[in-house]
């Protein structure tokens, strides 16, 4: 693993009052405003959500804490939805990354991780079956189940290879320069992939297994940004 522990950072929903927006492409939450003080908490969400991914060897897991603490569906139950139409074939690269040679067999799956009606994530994963039970390549062919839920009983490790913003709130060097004045009343405009990991498991101490490329979409943020409370 690489990265210290991470919590959700504790300003992040304690800053300035947002007041509710609506788009023309349905995001419609209430606290997403285009200003200064919505940008800074998102750069803090976003930054947060960043840092616990780092931190932990399931993704899987980390957006299901995420969709608790955040409520982003009445039953926060993190669900994949596999795609088997696509095929990608794993390169060179990948059988260097995963320490195989050109005749041995790769297994490659395609799935979104999804809370509720919120794809949160979309995932390519390579993956050696004979460093699998037969149970484990069971599930991964005939049933939705999470990637990391299904090879759980490895207790595998993940080393994030890399990890990059797809999009920042706010521009480089914001923090030394005073913030900029409100940007309208409409809402915040945020693309619909924030983040991007790529990512190798190992089992057994260092045997790699797994070699994913993870896409975190807006719908991370699809709740409210709540006021502050008054004060007396």
């Amino acid at each position: 693993m690489r990265g210290s522990a991470a919590r959700f950072l504790p300003f992040a929903c304690g800053l300035l009052l947002c007041a509710s927006a609506a788009r023309a492409d349905g995001w419609d939450y209430p606290g997403w405003r285009d200003d200064a003080a919505t940008r800074v908490k998102a750069l803090a969400l976003l930054q947060s959500v960043n840092a616990t991914l780092l931190s932990q060897p399931s993704a899987t897991r980390t957006l299901q804490q995420w969709c608790e603490a955040h409520q982003l569906a009445a039953e926060p139950r993190i669900r994949a939805l596999r795609d088997t139409a696509t095929r990608k074939p794993a390169d060179a690269e990948v059988r260097s990354q995963l320490k195989v040679g050109a005749d041995e067999a790769i297994g490659y799956r395609r799935v979104q991780l999804a809370c509720g009606d919120h794809v949160l994530s979309e995932a390519d994963n390579w993956y050696v079956p004979s460093r699998l039970t037969p149970e484990m390549n069971h599930l991964l062919d005939t049933t939705d189940t999470p990637f990391g839920t299904a090879v759980r009983a490895l207790n595998f490790t993940r080393r994030t290879e890399s990890a990059r913003l797809l999009w920042s709130p706010l521009p480089q060097g914001w923090e030394t320069r005073p913030l900029p004045a409100a940007m309208g009343q409409s809402g915040l405009d945020i693309p619909e992939r924030v983040l991007q990991h790529r990512a190798v498991l190992y089992k057994d101490g260092g045997t790699p297994f797994s070699l994913v490329v993870e896409t975190y979409r807006r719908d991370l943020f699809a709740f409210p940004l709540n006021p502050p409370a008054a004060r007396n």
